[in-house]
């Protein structure tokens, strides 16, 4: 039910509104919430070249859930499926711009793994946001 209050605003635009109701999540912060979204949209598209693209996003924010439950390991692991399957699309894909996203996974792949993110893992002053063209 909350879901779906939170798709209302987007219904009628030229994205899927969980695709942009998924931006809304993962901007305020609310990681599970943003994976629950897009999850109905990566399950439609299962067998199809766009699901590794949701299913990437999807990976991208569990990482994030991980990272706020300072769960290093799993947030690294999270962050390398999301980048193999977000680098088989184009920089800008269905209005993102993917180039600056793997970037960020790179920059936490690699603060992560150095050790240079200390507990707690999450400061959520320097979380990233995202949003398509469209939305902006």
């Amino acid at each position: 039910m909350k879901i779906e209050i939170l798709l209302q605003q987007f219904r009628g635009k030229e994205l899927d509104p969980h695709y942009l109701g998924y931006f809304e999540c993962f901007n305020q912060k609310r990681y599970f919430d943003a994976h629950e979204v897009l999850e109905p949209l990566w399950l439609k598209e299962r067998g199809h070249p766009q699901a590794l693209f949701y299913k990437g996003l999807i990976q991208f924010a569990a990482a994030f859930v991980h990272l706020q439950k300072n769960r290093r390991q799993p947030a690294i692991s999270l962050f390398g499926l999301a980048r193999e399957n977000l680098r088989q699309y184009p920089k800008n894909h269905e209005g993102l711009d993917l180039q600056k996203l793997l970037e960020t996974i790179e920059r936490y792949l690699s603060d992560l793994s150095a050790g240079q993110l200390s507990e707690p893992l999450f400061c959520p002053d320097r979380a990233p946001q995202f949003l398509p063209e469209e939305a902006r």
